[in-house]
Order: C-alpha cells, then structure tokens, then sequence
C-alpha cells in the first residue's frame, strides 16, 4: 500500500532541491528519515517538510543526513596502489594534461588522496581535480582538511611525512599546496548535466544507495563523460554487470575503460 505521506514528502523535496528520493533504496531512505523526523517531534512526513522549508538548519541536517558520509584514505589500497602504479602513468603517456573527477567526495579523503598520488607522480600541475558532492556541508569540511587519525590509517608513511601535518594528538591537516590542486564544488549526479572529456571519474561507496534505474541512468552518464579509453574507478561491493551496455569494458578490479 503506498504511503501517501511519504509520497507527498518525496514530490516536494524534488520540487525544492532537484534531489529525487525516488532513485535511492526505499526502505533505507525511509528508515533514516523517519528516525530525523522522529528526532524533531514530526509525526508526519509532511509535517516534517513544512518545517524544513521554512528552516535552513534543518534543510543543511536533513541533506546531511541523506547523502552518505563515510570515507576514508587510501580505501581499499590495492586499487589506489594500481592507479598510481599502473593506469595513472599510462595515462601520463598518452595525455599532456589529464582530467579527472571525484565524484560524491564527501569530506575529502578520495580527491586528497588522488592529489597526493598525482605530486609523487610529477603530474600536479599536469592535471585538473574536480570533487564534488551534493553535499554542502561535508564540502566545508573537505576544504577545511583536517582529519583524525584513524581516517589516515591506510595512507603510506612517505605520504603521511610529505602531505599532512599533526595538528595535535589525533588531528592531522592536510597541506595547503594540495587544496590548492583540488576544485571542490556542489553537484547533484542524478539530476546535473556532466563536463566530458574525463580521463579518470573516481565514484565509489555511493551507488550502492541507488536503485537499479538510477544506477543504469549514472553508468550512461558516467560513459558519455569519459573520454575513449578513460575509466571509471568504483568501490569494492559495485561490480558492473554486462558493462558493455554502458559501453565500458573491465580494465581491473574496480576498473572499468570506456570503449
């Protein structure tokens, strides 16, 4: 039986923000959001909404809430040790100035970590850095840079030496020369248009969330972004099945060429 309340909800967040609840897993969604609401004493969804269009701390909690924020350096270090051994300098040889995109960046760990591996590679000033996230908040927090020990756990100790600097007893900051390698920008990726002509497209831990349809949707958009022989790098539990429908082929584990 469909919830007329939650349907309402997801119709005027959409009209609002462009973001369509529909695409991500229901239940999931459904469950995180109720527990908000809940938190704040709405007894319903519509409830909820009338308060989160008139309140801008509310709408910032309620976006937080709803884009996923877990990440880490060097997540999975095998696939960032194959990027920086194999597919980045490939991709030196065959491109004066490489392009490349962290896509859903979150609080900063994935661009980071590709900007530090693009220094050790000589190729920071042969490249652009894009990352973007729908959300604003954790953007802030990935232009601040400052991240606690346990988020840097897997980055190499050269790395760790090189690009980040202890603040205090858990707390470490990353270097300004590395901020400055990143464009740090707000993006929604199921309802924005995407720059082409991409290199490399980073986007992991994130369609997990989505629907099959929306998944299909991003894979397309993905593939029309990358450049022919570009890949896409996505995360441990996101295998692409029948990739030749979105015209990629698997380059490794995780890794996927345009074809």
């Amino acid at each position: 039986m469909e919830d007329i309340d939650f349907t309402q909800f997801v119709k005027r967040i959409k009209e609002k923000t462009a973001i369509d609840l529909s695409q991500y897993k229901e239940a999931q969604m459904k469950r995180r959001l109720t527990t908000l609401r809940m938190k704040h004493g709405f007894n319903t969804f519509m409830a909820y909404w009338e308060a989160l269009s008139k309140d801008s701390k509310l709408m910032n909690e309620f976006l937080d809430r709803m884009t996923i924020n877990v990440s880490e350096f060097w997540r999975n270090p095998s696939r960032w040790e194959a990027l920086e051994k194999r597919f980045l300098p490939e991709m030196m040889k065959s491109s004066s100035k490489l392009k490349i995109w962290s896509a859903a960046c979150s609080t900063g760990e994935e661009p980071y970590t590709l900007a530090m591996i693009l220094s050790k590679l000589g190729a920071a000033d042969k490249a652009t850095l894009l990352a973007t996230d729908l959300d604003q908040m954790v953007l802030q927090k990935a232009m601040q840079g400052e991240y606690q020990d346990r988020s840097i756990r897997d980055v190499p100790p050269a790395y760790v030496s090189e690009f980040l600097t202890k603040k205090d007893a858990d707390t470490y900051v990353v270097n300004p020369k590395l901020k400055r390698l990143i464009t740090f920008k707000q993006g929604n990726l199921l309802h924005d248009t995407f720059d082409s002509g991409f290199d490399l497209i980073v986007c992991r831990n994130v369609m997990i969330y989505f629907t099959e349809e929306a998944k299909q949707l991003l894979y397309h958009k993905f593939s029309k972004a990358l450049k022919p022989g570009g890949l896409l790098f996505v995360g441990s539990t996101e295998q692409i099945f029948n990739p030749a429908q979105y015209n990629f082929e698997p380059a490794e584990t995780f890794f996927y060429r345009r074809v």
